[in-house]
Protein backbone atom coordinates (compact mmCIF):
# COMPACT_ATOMS: atom_id res chain seq x y z
CA UNK A 1 0.00 0.00 0.00
CA UNK A 2 1.73 3.76 -0.90
CA UNK A 3 1.96 5.74 1.98
CA UNK A 4 1.15 8.68 -0.90
CA UNK A 5 -1.03 8.39 -3.46
CA UNK A 6 -0.74 10.97 -6.23
CA UNK A 7 -3.99 13.20 -6.84
CA UNK A 8 -2.64 13.45 -10.40
CA UNK A 9 -2.98 9.38 -10.76
CA UNK A 10 -6.47 9.37 -9.53
CA UNK A 11 -7.87 12.35 -11.20
CA UNK A 12 -5.88 10.96 -14.78
CA UNK A 13 -8.03 7.50 -12.99
CA UNK A 14 -11.55 9.43 -12.55
CA UNK A 15 -11.07 11.40 -15.86
CA UNK A 16 -11.10 8.25 -17.92
CA UNK A 17 -14.01 6.61 -15.78
CA UNK A 18 -15.81 10.10 -16.84
CA UNK A 19 -15.32 9.79 -20.60
CA UNK A 20 -16.25 5.71 -20.53
CA UNK A 21 -19.49 6.93 -18.72
CA UNK A 22 -20.32 9.75 -20.69
CA UNK A 23 -20.53 12.34 -17.74
CA UNK A 24 -18.81 15.70 -16.92
CA UNK A 25 -15.37 15.30 -15.82
CA UNK A 26 -14.44 15.99 -12.16
CA UNK A 27 -14.20 19.20 -11.00
CA UNK A 28 -11.90 19.60 -7.78
CA UNK A 29 -13.59 19.45 -4.34
CA UNK A 30 -11.18 20.42 -1.63
CA UNK A 31 -8.72 17.77 -1.34
CA UNK A 32 -10.77 15.67 -3.82
CA UNK A 33 -12.86 15.37 -6.95
CA UNK A 34 -16.45 15.83 -7.52
CA UNK A 35 -18.09 13.85 -10.31
CA UNK A 36 -22.18 14.26 -10.72
CA UNK A 37 -23.06 10.94 -12.42
CA UNK A 38 -26.79 11.55 -12.64
CA UNK A 39 -27.60 7.81 -12.24
CA UNK A 40 -30.86 6.74 -9.97
CA UNK A 41 -28.07 4.60 -7.83
CA UNK A 42 -25.62 7.19 -8.19
CA UNK A 43 -26.50 10.47 -8.47
CA UNK A 44 -23.11 11.61 -7.55
CA UNK A 45 -19.63 10.26 -6.30
CA UNK A 46 -16.54 12.57 -4.27
CA UNK A 47 -13.15 10.87 -4.87
CA UNK A 48 -10.55 11.23 -2.28
CA UNK A 49 -6.79 10.19 -2.71
CA UNK A 50 -6.40 10.35 0.97
CA UNK A 51 -8.37 9.99 4.33
CA UNK A 52 -8.76 13.41 5.90
CA UNK A 53 -11.41 15.95 7.44
CA UNK A 54 -13.02 16.60 3.88
CA UNK A 55 -13.92 12.93 3.65
CA UNK A 56 -15.13 12.91 7.22
CA UNK A 57 -17.36 16.31 7.06
CA UNK A 58 -18.91 14.75 3.71
CA UNK A 59 -19.55 11.57 5.65
CA UNK A 60 -21.36 13.52 8.83
CA UNK A 61 -23.26 16.19 6.39
CA UNK A 62 -24.43 14.02 4.16
CA UNK A 63 -27.62 11.89 4.74
CA UNK A 64 -29.49 11.84 0.75
CA UNK A 65 -29.02 7.81 -0.73
CA UNK A 66 -26.96 7.07 -3.59
CA UNK A 67 -24.19 9.59 -3.01
CA UNK A 68 -20.68 7.81 -2.77
CA UNK A 69 -17.82 8.34 -1.47
CA UNK A 70 -14.71 6.68 -2.49
CA UNK A 71 -11.31 6.83 -1.12
CA UNK A 72 -7.56 5.46 -1.24
CA UNK A 73 -7.97 4.25 2.08
CA UNK A 74 -8.49 0.87 3.99
CA UNK A 75 -11.87 0.83 5.39
CA UNK A 76 -10.82 -0.05 8.62
CA UNK A 77 -8.99 3.29 8.73
CA UNK A 78 -12.39 5.25 8.30
CA UNK A 79 -16.01 3.01 9.19
CA UNK A 80 -16.17 2.69 13.00
CA UNK A 81 -15.79 6.61 12.46
CA UNK A 82 -18.77 7.74 10.27
CA UNK A 83 -22.53 7.05 10.78
CA UNK A 84 -23.84 3.57 10.91
CA UNK A 85 -26.13 4.89 7.57
CA UNK A 86 -23.59 4.71 5.18
CA UNK A 87 -22.96 0.90 3.71
CA UNK A 88 -19.39 -0.43 2.57
CA UNK A 89 -19.27 -1.60 -0.75
CA UNK A 90 -17.48 -4.04 -2.24
CA UNK A 91 -13.72 -3.93 -1.90
CA UNK A 92 -12.10 -2.22 -5.00
CA UNK A 93 -8.48 -2.09 -5.87
CA UNK A 94 -7.18 0.86 -8.59
CA UNK A 95 -3.84 -0.53 -10.26
CA UNK A 96 -1.41 0.38 -12.72
CA UNK A 97 0.20 -1.11 -15.70
CA UNK A 98 3.36 1.28 -16.77
CA UNK A 99 4.23 -0.83 -19.72
CA UNK A 100 2.58 -3.37 -22.29
CA UNK A 101 0.88 -5.89 -20.35
CA UNK A 102 2.33 -9.28 -20.24
CA UNK A 103 0.09 -11.98 -22.90
CA UNK A 104 -0.03 -15.51 -23.38
CA UNK A 105 -0.21 -17.14 -26.24
CA UNK A 106 -3.98 -16.36 -27.29
CA UNK A 107 -6.60 -16.86 -29.49
CA UNK A 108 -10.14 -16.22 -29.74
CA UNK A 109 -12.47 -19.09 -28.43
CA UNK A 110 -14.33 -20.53 -30.98
CA UNK A 111 -17.58 -19.57 -31.57
CA UNK A 112 -17.35 -16.18 -31.15
CA UNK A 113 -16.26 -12.72 -33.19
CA UNK A 114 -15.56 -9.54 -32.67
CA UNK A 115 -17.19 -6.25 -32.78
CA UNK A 116 -15.61 -2.11 -31.86
CA UNK A 117 -17.10 0.87 -31.77
CA UNK A 118 -15.86 3.99 -30.06
CA UNK A 119 -17.17 7.62 -28.55
CA UNK A 120 -15.28 10.43 -27.09
CA UNK A 121 -11.86 9.02 -27.32
CA UNK A 122 -13.40 5.53 -25.46
CA UNK A 123 -13.15 2.79 -27.90
CA UNK A 124 -15.10 -0.28 -26.80
CA UNK A 125 -14.44 -4.03 -28.17
CA UNK A 126 -16.88 -6.89 -27.76
CA UNK A 127 -17.20 -10.30 -27.99
CA UNK A 128 -20.39 -11.89 -29.37
CA UNK A 129 -21.28 -15.58 -29.24
CA UNK A 130 -22.72 -17.28 -32.79
CA UNK A 131 -26.20 -16.97 -31.49
CA UNK A 132 -25.69 -13.00 -31.12
CA UNK A 133 -25.15 -13.15 -27.17
CA UNK A 134 -22.80 -10.60 -25.63
CA UNK A 135 -20.09 -12.65 -24.37
CA UNK A 136 -18.20 -9.77 -23.16
CA UNK A 137 -17.40 -6.46 -23.23
CA UNK A 138 -14.36 -3.56 -21.88
CA UNK A 139 -13.43 -0.05 -23.02
CA UNK A 140 -10.62 1.78 -22.62
CA UNK A 141 -10.66 5.61 -22.77
CA UNK A 142 -7.68 7.49 -23.68
CA UNK A 143 -6.64 11.22 -21.51
CA UNK A 144 -3.62 12.64 -21.69
CA UNK A 145 -1.10 10.28 -21.35
CA UNK A 146 -3.07 8.01 -20.29
CA UNK A 147 -4.80 4.26 -20.91
CA UNK A 148 -8.31 3.78 -18.17
CA UNK A 149 -9.68 0.60 -18.83
CA UNK A 150 -13.30 0.39 -17.56
CA UNK A 151 -16.73 -2.28 -17.29
CA UNK A 152 -14.61 -4.90 -18.64
CA UNK A 153 -17.58 -7.65 -18.31
CA UNK A 154 -17.82 -11.36 -19.17
CA UNK A 155 -21.40 -12.71 -18.74
CA UNK A 156 -21.39 -15.46 -16.54
CA UNK A 157 -21.97 -18.44 -18.99
CA UNK A 158 -19.33 -17.70 -21.49
CA UNK A 159 -16.79 -17.36 -18.23
CA UNK A 160 -13.27 -19.90 -18.54
CA UNK A 161 -12.42 -19.34 -22.02
CA UNK A 162 -10.17 -16.43 -21.84
CA UNK A 163 -12.51 -14.16 -23.12
CA UNK A 164 -11.30 -11.19 -20.76
CA UNK A 165 -7.79 -11.67 -21.60
CA UNK A 166 -8.48 -11.87 -25.48
CA UNK A 167 -10.52 -8.65 -24.85
CA UNK A 168 -7.97 -7.15 -22.51
CA UNK A 169 -5.57 -7.57 -25.38
CA UNK A 170 -7.64 -6.26 -28.10
CA UNK A 171 -8.18 -3.02 -25.89
CA UNK A 172 -4.75 -2.54 -25.44
CA UNK A 173 -4.28 -3.19 -29.18
CA UNK A 174 -5.67 -0.18 -30.28
CA UNK A 175 -4.17 1.63 -26.95
CA UNK A 176 -0.87 1.36 -28.07
CA UNK A 177 -1.26 2.06 -31.81
CA UNK A 178 -2.62 5.38 -30.50
CA UNK A 179 0.69 5.48 -28.15
CA UNK A 180 -0.34 4.81 -24.99
CA UNK A 181 0.95 2.51 -22.63
CA UNK A 182 0.58 4.17 -19.06
CA UNK A 183 -2.79 2.12 -17.76
CA UNK A 184 -4.90 2.39 -15.39
CA UNK A 185 -8.13 0.51 -13.71
CA UNK A 186 -10.04 0.00 -10.71
CA UNK A 187 -10.25 -3.31 -10.28
CA UNK A 188 -12.36 -5.75 -8.27
CA UNK A 189 -11.36 -9.17 -5.47
CA UNK A 190 -12.19 -11.31 -8.85
CA UNK A 191 -10.64 -8.72 -11.75
CA UNK A 192 -7.60 -8.59 -9.48
CA UNK A 193 -6.53 -11.87 -10.11
CA UNK A 194 -6.86 -11.71 -13.85
CA UNK A 195 -4.88 -8.47 -14.00
CA UNK A 196 -2.21 -9.04 -11.56
CA UNK A 197 -1.31 -12.16 -14.62
CA UNK A 198 -1.27 -9.77 -17.29
CA UNK A 199 1.33 -7.60 -15.22
CA UNK A 200 -0.77 -5.00 -13.62
CA UNK A 201 0.20 -3.86 -9.76
CA UNK A 202 -2.23 -3.17 -6.95
CA UNK A 203 -2.08 1.19 -6.78
CA UNK A 204 -3.99 1.76 -3.62
CA UNK A 205 -7.21 0.05 -2.19
CA UNK A 206 -10.37 2.50 -3.59
CA UNK A 207 -13.43 1.79 -1.03
CA UNK A 208 -16.51 2.86 -1.56
CA UNK A 209 -19.29 3.67 0.77
CA UNK A 210 -23.02 4.61 -0.09
CA UNK A 211 -26.18 5.63 1.67
CA UNK A 212 -28.66 2.87 0.22
CA UNK A 213 -31.86 4.06 -0.25
CA UNK A 214 -34.45 2.48 2.90
CA UNK A 215 -37.43 -0.10 1.30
Amino acid sequence: MKDKVSVEIVENWLKGWCLSREVSFPVPYKSGFKVIVGDEKQKERFVFPKLNDDFFQLAHSIDEPWIYLKVSSSPGEFIQKIPERWKLQPQGYMMTCFHPMNFPEISLAEGYYLEFSEYNTTFVVSIVAENGEQASIGRVSLIDDIAVYDRIITEKNHQRKGLATFLLKELEKIALSKGFSNNLLVATEEGKLLYETLGWKMYCLHTSVVIPAED
